[in-house]
């Protein structure tokens, strides 16, 4: 494909060669020069490519490209060799063969053949009918007295055209596309003796209303004029701009929950964010997206604008029914969804547009809805879909407590935590924060994806379920019947106070397998040393907290004793990562205690070196072996 793309690319760099993208399945044409190429795919969809001379030039056996320089002709005769003889045609039959074939210096933007067969049949009866009149104003309205080369023709001008002195609006895009009244310049800069010539994709009418007009004359955008008008938009949109609007249509609003559009429509705040989110800062017509495109909204944030096939897309869903009704002022893309930003939503109806389905199940099978759906100022920790695998999510008293501790009882912004900050549940509890090079962590659960910021409150994306501290690292043990061993080897060892003293502890605690794994005169002799027992579970200490989602593919971690840990991960992209701590697995992660963090190990760990010493070793007697 690249050797294709290149072979394609030096062609179309030929002098004089004129290269022609045509999408596939469609009518759809893009003239192509060295600037400006699209990589054989445009609107997701794939293009066959040809080439020829371009007009005015022919090929001379032997020379490459199209070297020779045929005689400039008049306008009317360039027309007839450019793709635009219908245009031609027109032109005669509404006496103006003798304009453009005379003496002067014009832009003709005519429209393609294929542009005057897919006008609707009333409208091009009705210019055919009166030929001296209507099509000759329609043809006129397509000409500026004076020669406008593509270059001239810069983003956001406007040139009065040669009917009735009604300008015609020009936008020339950075991915290279040409627009005039949002007709495509498909072939650009086709010289004449008298002026120059640009095939557009369409015919192009006079505009004289501003996009406020063309939405208030429309009956199917009764509902949105209405929301303009309580919005205080009005006068903004009568103004001079340049303003993309996808104005959702009557069925776009009769989708949403009554109950959720009475909400918008009756809160100031929520509708003009709603409506702002819907307008775009400058003008963009369908005909310039070639790809999905980040664009921002006067609400502040984005809509990606694309294209699949001949459809324009908004966020990935063809939802445009209609698309570039001109305004003096802008353009109106027409929309059979209405578009709902977080700042317009309450808690729920950012978690039902995210990929947190299970939390959101619980948090209303919790009877948390009143808080949910009211205007309280709250912070909600949403686990995603992977962190419930393995989770019983029926119902029950202790699973409505927890589901209770994932709202926070103020509105935050992730930016805002500190490492230390304390955070207090709707349950009551206290979580900490804890900030690491790689993460933002609250407790166990990290944050995983951006903030949601809502009407009256905030969605943390988080990657685990909380699991809030029930007590010191000692009580963490004595609680869980793996790790009674362990209690015993703590309390032998001196370090029961150790343990439930404040601080901020990691222990890679050896579970009752780890212990059960030595040799049993060793663990009988181990079990009765304190010195001995007190040196390999210090060594099992880190002098940090530090959770599971804060290791990254290489972290290190000092013990209370010894030489460093070694921690990494299987893999550091995947959300149900293992972590390894001296090669030894992690089987059981963020034991949360007000104290520190426990994570269950099933070997005792050893310092690396002597897995190294002990590989050195093997090494030196194989190689031994092989010189013998």
């Amino acid at each position: 494909r690249y050797v294709s793309d290149v072979l394609s690319l030096s062609l179309s760099c030929r002098p004089n060669v004129c290269a022609m993208q045509h999408l596939k399945g469609t009518d759809k044409k893009y003239f192509t020069n060295c600037k400006q190429w699209y990589h054989r795919k445009i609107c997701g969809k794939p293009t066959v490519i040809t080439y020829e001379c371009c007009p005015g030039y022919e090929k001379i056996p032997g020379e490459r490209g199209c070297p020779a320089a045929l005689p400039l002709v008049n306008i009317y005769n360039t027309l007839g060799v450019v793709g635009a003889s219908t245009t031609q045609m027109y032109s005669e039959r509404a006496q103006m063969r003798n304009e453009i074939e005379g003496p002067g210096s014009f832009t003709f933007f005519a429209p393609s053949n294929e542009a005057w067969a897919a006008l609707p049949t009333e409208i091009l009866d009705a210019l055919v009918s009166n030929v001296n009149i209507e099509l000759l104003n329609a043809l006129h309205y397509h000409m500026v007295d004076r020669r406008l080369t593509s270059e001239e023709l810069r983003h956001g001008s406007s040139f009065a055209s040669m009917y009735q002195d009604f300008h015609v609006h020009i936008h020339h895009y950075s991915n290279g596309i040409v627009t005039v009244n949002c007709a495509r310049l498909i072939k650009p800069d086709q010289h004449a003796t008298n002026g120059i010539v640009h095939v557009v994709d369409r015919v192009i009418t006079a505009i004289s209303n501003n996009v406020h007009t063309l939405l208030d004359v429309d009956d199917d955008l009764e509902t949105l004029r209405t929301a303009i008008a309580a919005a205080g938009l009005t006068t903004m949109l009568e103004e001079e701009g340049q303003y993309t609007i996808f104005a959702p249509t009557n069925e776009a609003f009769e989708k949403i929950p009554q109950e959720t559009l009475n909400r918008i429509l009756g809160d100031p705040v929520a509708l003009r964010d709603l409506l702002n989110y819907h307008i775009l800062k400058h003008m963009q017509c369908a005909e310039s997206i070639v790809a999905g495109t980040p664009m921002e909204t006067l609400q502040g944030t984005v809509l990606e604008v694309g294209c699949d096939g001949e459809h324009m897309t908004l966020n990935g869903k063809a939802i445009v029914t209609k698309k570039d009704q001109l305004g003096t002022n802008g353009v109106v893309h027409y929309i059979n969804e209405l578009l709902i930003p977080d700042s317009a939503k309450v808690l729920l109806e950012l978690a039902e547009g995210s990929s947190v389905a299970t939390a959101t199940k619980l948090f209303v099978e919790a009877g948390l809805s009143p808080h949910l759906t009211g205007s309280e100022a709250l912070t909600m920790l949403a686990p995603l879909e992977d962190a419930f695998r393995g989770i019983d999510t029926t119902m029950r008293p202790d699973l409505r407590k927890l589901m209770t501790n994932h709202i926070l009882k103020e509105r935050l912004s992730s930016k805002s935590l500190y490492h230390g900050q304390q955070l207090e549940t709707l349950g009551g509890l206290k979580l900490r924060v804890f900030v690491y090079r790689n993460n933002l962590c609250i407790e166990n659960a990290c944050i995983a994806a951006h903030d949601k910021t809502g009407r009256y409150a905030t969605m943390f994306t988080v990657d685990k379920v909380l699991t809030p501290p029930m007590g010191t690292v000692m009580d963490v043990l004595k609680a869980d019947d793996r790790f009674s061993l362990l209690v015993g080897a703590v309390q032998t060892a001196g370090m029961t106070e150790l343990l439930n003293q404040q601080g901020a502890l990691t222990f890679f605690a050896p579970t009752n397998d780890a212990f059960n794994a030595l040799p049993p005169a060793e663990l009988n002799r181990l079990m009765r040393s304190r010195s001995e027992l007190s040196t390999i579970l210090r060594y099992h200490l880190g002098d940090e907290l530090l959770v599971s989602g804060a290791v990254g593919s290489h972290t290190r971690v000092k013990p209370l004793q010894g030489e460093k840990l070694e921690l990494g991960v299987v893999s550091p992209t995947s959300r149900n990562q293992t972590v390894y701590v001296n090669r030894v697995p992690v089987a059981d992660p963020d034991l949360m205690a007000t104290n520190g963090v426990v994570h269950a190990v099933n070997s005792i760990i050893k310092p690396l070196r002597e897995f190294l010493r002990i590989g050195s070793i093997t090494f030196c007697v194989i190689y031994t072996i092989y010189l013998n």
